[in-house]
């Protein structure tokens, strides 16, 4: 019996740390995602206006070519 309730205090402990391991690790984690949701977040602006320019450049050249094609 001795050896049978050891085995099982020896198995909760190891249970124990390994809980305990993964809640620390689920914070980092936590506060990775955040981290990266506000880098994301400060790029979007600029991202923006960069889409815009590229459309707009992407537009007159296709109106030109329209242009052309009705002259």
């Amino acid at each position: 019996m001795n050896k049978n309730i050891r085995q099982k205090f020896i198995i909760s402990a190891a249970l124990m740390i390994a809980a305990t391991a993964s809640a620390f690790a689920q914070g980092n984690g936590l506060a990775g995602i955040n981290e990266a949701t506000s880098m994301v977040s400060s790029y979007f602006d600029p991202g923006t206006k960069l889409i815009y320019a590229i459309g707009a450049v992407v537009g007159l050249i296709g109106g030109v070519k329209v242009y052309g094609k009705f002259s």
